[in-house]
């Protein structure tokens, strides 16, 4: 449409709506002061942010897919903005307004402007939305009148909520284990035992907090709540994950079995307080790297309406383009001083709004680029989270790459942030798997990564390890499957890494082969070894401690259905990997070893805890590429603690020898994970003795032993 005509069909379409539903209102000028809507005993201050636009209107709404407004309030320049600020105060009105905006302006995507006033558009300070049941993608990116079909925001008070002195709880590093999660799949499967009104909510997830805590772990990091656009996939698929915010403020609604108004928000809060009278923590994963709006043909929601060269970087040579370093379309620009500013409200609003416990940064790279994309050192909006005294007590976990080539894990801000342990990941796969030359780099993997973290100030729980995430086969699928599988995509294919560093043990997926399965189930408990016992947080995806599959599909984000849900029944199936991880984690919990903040020493004198390398003999690793083999132990000698473990991946049976210990002492396995069930792991008042100065380890297996005063000597 040129741009003159556009112009006139929206000064048009603004006089109309202003001749036939503008009512007189006592209104005043308001104040620029907080944004978004706030409540008060007589009334309700509005206040957004638009510089280049030349008027906006507020929206008022009795429902939330009302075709057309019930009252439209136009805010005057010269009594209602301040700066850039457009604010005012409408008397009469309290929660549960439904509201929305129009904003007028150049429409010049060669210049960077978009504005629409067709476009009903969602406040970016919106605590709570609505008609999402009603919501159309497609009618907010084609021209023509979207009100019916566009999400609303709500008035919410946000006092008034009893909280029972509900805290966040603050959990060291170095005492938490991270269970990654996807409220709606975790519990919408029928056979999860909820109530089917309750499945796939905040509300289910509460039912099975007593599971999560006999798991043992201590934290959630729930895939992303923020409201995203589930129609941002390819039809007829949704976009399940998650990773397509529209709102930084709302909790989704889909997720809420209380479909009120305010419902998602209290939902959301009777969770947090649930988890943490459970003594777990819960972890955001947040999207502030791009929006559902897309690239140059995607819907206008709310921040492209509003000031679309604000809040996102655009082509330097042609702005009708975005700046695609997410991968997703576009790229917010962080380092402006209105969306970081709106970054930094959303996060201080779930903290001490929402009592949530910290965040994980989606593709964290994208908070380092300039305005203008390009990386920078000490980005702006990174030092501020970092120092900000509300988010002081919050973890703060990054994704420290981008889809536009950055990759910064270890040196992307500083020594506040933990990361993602991406190399973690790839190490230990591929030392499993077999591979060469892995030896020396999973040696730093245990030791917490200080090749990567060489900073004396950062604890060594800085370092997030994990096997597997969301992105990715699951561990149970890492043993089954050497491709990718990713047909129900819809992508032919094309979707999803193909670099996974997997091993199917001979064969390609589901098998009758015994020997097969016996190899894969061993496979997969070497891995949760390594990952448990290693310096660092451990973080375990959703499902892995019962072998979850998902058939080989490696990028399942637009598998809402039960490809990419619970399936509770595996609890029943796979009984022996739920009681190896249970028990694993147990032992972590209980020994001094694994909960140090510091890097274990290397020197064996005086009484701090180090650590030790061996090979097949001791003292003498082997780092050479051919070298499938690796053992260490640790000690603390303040705690008498003193562990040794073993580690082959070679496809052949080996002895190692073992370490020498004082009189009185033996050697008990605690693990071996080659034994049959129950033998594989025990508790330590039951470990068996070990007789001899050596253990015959089988091929592909790992094993850990423990020192206590037995009744005899070693035996010789």
């Amino acid at each position: 449409m040129p741009r003159k005509q556009h112009l006139n069909t929206a000064t048009n379409n603004r006089e109309n709506l202003q001749g036939v539903k503008s009512v007189h209102l006592d209104i005043s000028s308001g104040q620029s002061y907080p944004l978004g809507a706030t409540v008060y005993a007589n009334g309700v201050n509005f206040c957004i942010f638009s510089k280049n636009c030349t008027a906006i209107e507020l929206l008022l709404f009795d429902t939330p897919d009302a075709h057309e407004p019930t009252r439209v309030i136009p805010f005057d320049p010269k009594h209602n903005k301040t700066f850039y600020y457009w604010h005012i105060f409408v008397p009469g009105i309290q929660t549960g307004q439904i509201y929305g905006y129009r904003v007028y302006g150049l429409y010049e995507p060669e210049l960077g402007y978009r504005f629409d006033p067709q476009k009903v558009l969602l406040d970016p300070y919106a605590k709570a939305i609505v008609n999402t049941e009603n919501y159309s993608r497609a009618a907010a990116s084609i021209p023509g009148d979207n009100c019916s079909q566009a999400l609303k925001g709500v008035v919410i008070d946000k006092r008034g909520y009893d909280w029972e002195g509900d805290k966040p709880l603050e959990l060291p590093y170095a005492q938490t284990i991270i269970y990654e999660l996807h409220v709606g799949g975790f519990t919408r499967n029928p056979n999860s035992g909820v109530a089917a009104e309750k499945r796939g909510t905040y509300a289910g997830l509460i039912e099975k907090i007593p599971y999560l805590k006999d798991l043992g772990i201590t934290a959630v990091e729930l895939l992303p709540i923020h409201q995203f656009d589930e129609q941002d996939a390819v039809p007829p698929r949704s976009n399940y994950w998650g990773y397509s915010t529209i709102s930084f403020f709302a909790p989704h609604r889909e997720y809420s079995s209380n479909q009120d108004a305010s419902g998602p928000i209290n939902e959301f809060r009777d969770m947090v307080k649930a988890f943490h009278k459970a003594g777990i923590e819960v972890i955001l994963d947040v999207v502030y790297n791009h929006t559902a709006e897309g690239n140059e043909e995607g819907p206008t929601l709310s921040f492209r309406g509003l000031d679309n060269s604000m809040y996102y970087i655009l082509e330097k040579d042609n702005p009708a383009y975005y700046s695609n370093y997410s991968g997703c379309g576009n790229t917010i620009k962080a380092n402006h001083e209105i969306s970081g500013q709106l970054i930094i409200d959303s996060l201080r609003y779930w903290v001490s709004e929402m009592h949530v416990d910290g965040f994980r940064f989606d593709l964290a790279s994208i908070l380092s680029r300039d305005k203008e994309g390009n990386p920078i050192e000490d980005a702006p909006i990174l030092w501020i989270i970092k120092s900000d005294p509300v988010l002081a007590g919050a973890k703060l976990i990054v994704e420290a790459w981008d889809a536009g080539g950055l990759y910064q894990v270890g040196s992307l801000a500083g020594d506040r942030f933990a990361e993602w342990n991406g190399q973690f990941r790839d190490d230990v796969r591929r030392f499993v798997k077999g591979d060469e030359g892995q030896i020396e780099k999973l040696a730093y993997r245990i030791m917490g990564s200080p090749d990567i973290y060489p900073h004396p100030d950062r604890e060594v729980h800085c370092s997030i390890n994990f096997v597997t995430c969301h992105d990715g086969f699951t561990l149970h699928d890492l043993v089954c499957y050497n491709e990718k599988h990713n047909d129900a995509n819809g992508e032919e294919n094309r979707d999803g890494s193909e670099y996974n560093f997997s091993w199917n043990c001979g064969i390609e997926g589901p098998t009758d082969d015994l020997y097969i399965q016996a190899l894969r189930l061993q496979q997969i408990k070497n891995l949760w070894v390594i990952l448990l016992l290693s310096q660092g947080t451990p973080m375990m995806l959703m499902g892995d401690e019962v072998c979850r599959t998902q058939f080989g599909n490696n990028n399942a984000y637009c598998q809402d259905n039960p490809l990419g849900w619970f399936d509770w029944s595996d609890v029943g199936k796979h009984p022996d990997v739920l009681r190896f991880v249970k028990s694993l984690i147990r032992f972590k919990k209980e020994l001094h070893l694994f909960q140090l903040d510091d890097i274990l020493e290397m020197n064996i004198e005086g009484d701090l805890p180090y650590v030790i390398w061996h090979g097949v003999k001791i003292g003498k690793p082997d780092l050479h590429d051919s070298s499938r083999t690796i053992s260490f132990s640790l000690y603390h000698p303040q705690k008498g603690e003193h562990l040794h473990i073993m580690l082959n991946s070679y496809w052949e049976p080996l002895n190692f020898q073992l370490p020498p210990l004082s009189k009185g002492e033996r050697w008990h396995r605690l693990v071996d994970t080659a034994l049959a069930v129950p033998n594989d792991i025990s508790r330590l008042n039951v470990a068996r003795p070990i007789i001899g100065k050596y253990y015959h380890l089988s091929p592909r297996s790992a094993v850990v032993l423990v020192a206590m005063v037995g009744n005899m000597e070693q035996g010789m």
